[in-house]
Parts: C-alpha cells; structure tokens; sequence
C-alpha cells in the first residue's frame, strides 16, 4: 500500500484531450495535465469517447491504436449498452477511447440541445469510469472528472442503486473549468439511470425542479477545483456563481482554485514551427519578422499602427460584444485589428461585416485554425481580451509567452495572471475592471501609449516572456490533493 500511495494511480475521465479533441482550455488541460503529473511520478491515464472525428485524428497523428479484449457493460434505460475499449498513448500518457457507436458516433462532443436523451452518454461515460479497473486489470485509485460530463462518476458512486457499493474503492476531484455548463434537464431520466430517490433532492442532484449534474457532483466529490484561485472565489459569489454560489459556499472546506498551465512544448516562440521567425527574450528580432507576415496575410501596408488581436470564442463570455460596441471608437485609434475564432451565427456575422466595412483595418476569421493562432500570437503586440468571465483564461497566458501584451478584464484567472504595468514595474498587461466599452478602451489607449514607447514595450514584454506559468506548479498542487486522498484510502 505505501507503494500505492507513493505512485496514485489516477483516471481523467474527460469529454476533451487535446489533440485528439479540442472545443476549448478544458482539451489543453488534459492534453498537458496527467503528462505533467506523471513526470511527478504519478500513473495518470485518461478515458475519453470515441466521438465523430476522434479516430481520424488519431490515424493524422499517427497514433497506435490497439484494442482492448474486454468490454465495458452499463445498464441504462432498462437495457445494456456494451462499448468496445480502444488504447493509445497521447503524449506519452495511456489513453482509452471508449468506442460506442449509438452513443457518440454521432456526436461532435457537447450536443446543440440537452435533454435526457442527449445527456445519457455522458452517464455512460461516468459509469465507465467505474467499471475501467475489470476492462483493463489497471484498477484506478482516483478518479479525476472534468466539467459535468464526467462528472457523473461522483453521483453514481454516491445515489446509484449499483455503483453506490464501489463507493468505497475511489476518491473523486473534480474539476469545474467553465461553471456556465452545469449539465441540466429533467428528471425524466433518473430512474432509468438507476439513481435511487435520494440523488432527486436539496441535498442531491435537484435544482429548481431539475437536475444538475454538476451540482450533484460538486456534492458527492471528494474535492473539487476550479482553473484558478481567483475564479473558486468568484463562483461563490451571487454575480459569478450561476445560481450554485450557495452550494459551493457550503463545500468551500473541499474547494481549491489551482491555476492553469501553458505547455511551453507547443506554445514557445523560440521553437515553434509554424511561426515566421523564432525569438527569444534576449533576441526578438524575430517577433518583427512574425508582425511583418501578419501585414503580408492581411494584404495590408505598415504605416506604423498598433497591430491589436483578439482570439478566442466569438460569445458573450469572451468580450466580443464588447468589442464589437466599441467599434466606431476603435476604428479612432491608430490600430489594426485581426479577429480569430468560430462561435454564435450572429457575433460570427457581425465580425466578417466589420472587416466588410474597413478592410484596410480589421482581418478577420471565422474559421478558427491552430496553425493561424500561433501566428497571430506572435505577431500581434497587444492582444484585446474583454471576458464578462473567465475561469482562467490560455490566451493572455499564450500572448505573455510571445512577448504580445494583454489588454484584459481583470476577472477570473486574469486576475490571477496579468500585472497592470501602470501599477507596478514587473507589469506584464494593462486590466480595467467594469465591464463597460468606455472602461475597455481607456486601458486599451494605456497600452498604445507603452507601445509606443519602445524602451517601455521592451521592459513589459520581458516581463511577459519571463513569466513561468508552466504546469510543474499547477501538477504539484494537484498531486498533493491525490496524495491526501490516498492516505484515506490507505
């Protein structure tokens, strides 16, 4: 058992691995997170669904894909769904894919409307999660889920008429990385998941008459995380915790805010493949090579403007109306503005009429592409992030490594991340508070200012590409809560 405990023996169970699938930061998480941990000297492994697309990115990467000779049973709906169980390895980390056609060959991850039907395969997924140790023979001692479709493992051990026997065998974490998606529908389903009449109530799963998984979660789990210090105490609040800020007030002993990390190996610009020229913070000359292309790509000439992006998710959350109301004041400014990212029809089309009507200023992209992020990334010298939240945010962290400084809403993990260079010497952003256009752009002509100024620039982009928000810190924290849940188990 002390070998046990020295080497935790943990399963992310996850609807997203980059890069096998990536929607948004919870795919950079665990495409980055287990490896880390394992490099601590734990025996992290993931299980994820062989949704629409997954295998063909596997067959691009070139991955080797066996398949496991058990299978994995799960009674739902009065019958029994089997799913094959395929392994690979990501990264160096164990990876099953779990293979059930009627469940998610249809399936592009999160489906358009939730319904108990739509949200079935994510109880299977959770169910799988406890059955994986008799597929395998690896027999997981943690269980760590992700966002509430994972997180369904935690309720079945604690209200499943079956599963609530195995409750004995796991510790649970939870992690929340977006408290905007609670997983809520009706309470049609519950019996036919096999949850007793306890899980449908104050102290379960019931929220104004329906069921919220997560909550359920939040609940049952042994721990639960947030992406950042800052945003486990936000969600506590009545304006940031969507209607759970009483529920995670009352579990506030098992609650911890861990920041996210940025895995240099990919996002590093004195290595990147796919940018113009590399640099460093001794040498960034190469950085106006990367602007230079920027220029190229938009068709644009460089009369000395502010090059100013903005990538991210084209919603709400992400500031984009803000951006978009701020537009006449914008188009004031000496700036050019490059816009990438896919998200709601109507913010889509408001973004390509933008660009439609001032071509000479604003590139934009609707089609969000990796290869491009980095580009963009390198070349740009202010990035524009407004979010109304953000749990922990990868952009700003992104633009930090590439010497690109932040014009952020400080909120969330921002709040977390970026120095306000107007208020300190190791500044690395300029934040503005109220989420307001006229706030946004007074921080915004802040940043001009020190871009301009180029022996300014050049001190607050060192403070940025010298700042470490790499994994080793984050993956500490977290094997210091597998460690305390050990020693229960032990």
């Amino acid at each position: 058992m002390a070998e046990a405990i020295k080497k935790p023996r943990i399963l992310h169970v996850t609807p997203e691995m980059s890069p096998l699938v990536k929607m948004g930061g919870l795919g950079d998480v665990v495409g980055s997170l287990p490896r880390a941990l394992n490099e601590l000297g734990c025996d992290c492994r993931v299980l994820i669904p062989n949704f629409k697309g997954l295998m063909d990115r596997a067959n691009q990467m070139g991955l080797k894909v066996t398949r496991c000779k058990a299978r994995i049973h799960v009674a739902l709906n009065w019958r029994v769904y089997s799913a094959g169980l395929l392994r690979t390895e990501v990264g160096g980390v164990k990876t099953y894919i779990l293979d059930q056609p009627e469940l998610f060959g249809d399936l592009e991850v999160y489906p358009k409307a939730l319904t108990c039907e739509t949200a079935m395969p994510f109880v299977f997924l959770g169910a799988a999660g406890l059955e994986i140790g008799d597929a395998t023979g690896w027999r997981p001692q943690v269980l760590h889920l992700h966002d509430w479709p994972a997180s369904t493992a935690a309720s079945l051990l604690k209200w499943h008429r079956h599963y609530h026997r195995c409750s004995g065998s796991y510790e649970t974490v939870l992690t929340i990385h977006n408290l905007a998606h609670q997983g809520i529908v009706s309470p049609a389903g519950m019996d036919g998941w096999g949850f007793n009449k306890n899980s449908f109530s104050i102290d379960g799963m019931e929220f104004y008459g329906h069921v919220n998984l997560l909550k359920g979660a939040i609940m049952a789990s042994d721990y639960v995380t947030t992406v950042s210090p800052r945003y486990s105490w936000d969600i506590q609040t009545k304006e940031g915790g969507m209607g759970l800020d009483g529920v995670l007030y009352a579990h506030r002993d098992k609650l911890k805010g861990i920041l996210n990390g940025v895995d240099y190996s990919v996002w590093n610009p004195a290595t990147d493949r796919v940018i113009a020229a590399n640099y460093t913070v001794q040498d960034i000359s190469g950085k106006w090579t990367c602007r230079e292309d920027l220029f190229k790509m938009a068709g644009w000439e460089d009369r000395g403007e502010v090059l100013v992006c903005f990538v991210g998710r084209l919603v709400e959350q992400k500031g984009i109306d803000l951006i978009l109301g701020a537009m006449d004041r914008l188009m004031l400014e000496p700036v050019k503005l490059l816009i990438l990212g896919s998200g709601h029809p109507l913010f889509q089309e408001r973004v390509l009429s933008e660009a439609r009507k001032h071509p000479d200023r604003i590139w934009a992209s609707t089609a969000f592409d990796e290869e491009l992020s980095h580009r963009i990334y390198a070349g740009s010298d202010l990035l524009l992030m407004p979010s109304l939240f953000e749990p922990c945010g990868l952009s700003q962290l992104i633009a930090m490594a590439y010497g690109t400084i932040p014009v952020a809403r400080a909120t969330g993990g921002i709040a977390d991340t970026v120095i306000d260079a107007d208020g300190a010497q190791d500044g690395t952003g300029f934040l503005f508070i109220d989420y307001s256009p006229e706030e946004m752009m007074r921080a915004l002509r802040r940043a001009i200012g020190a871009v301009t100024d180029i022996n300014r620039r050049l001190n607050i982009m060192r403070n940025c590409m010298t700042s470490d928000f790499s994994w080793k810190s984050s993956a500490s924290s977290y094997r210091e809560i597998y460690m305390d849940l050990m020693g229960r188990l032990a």
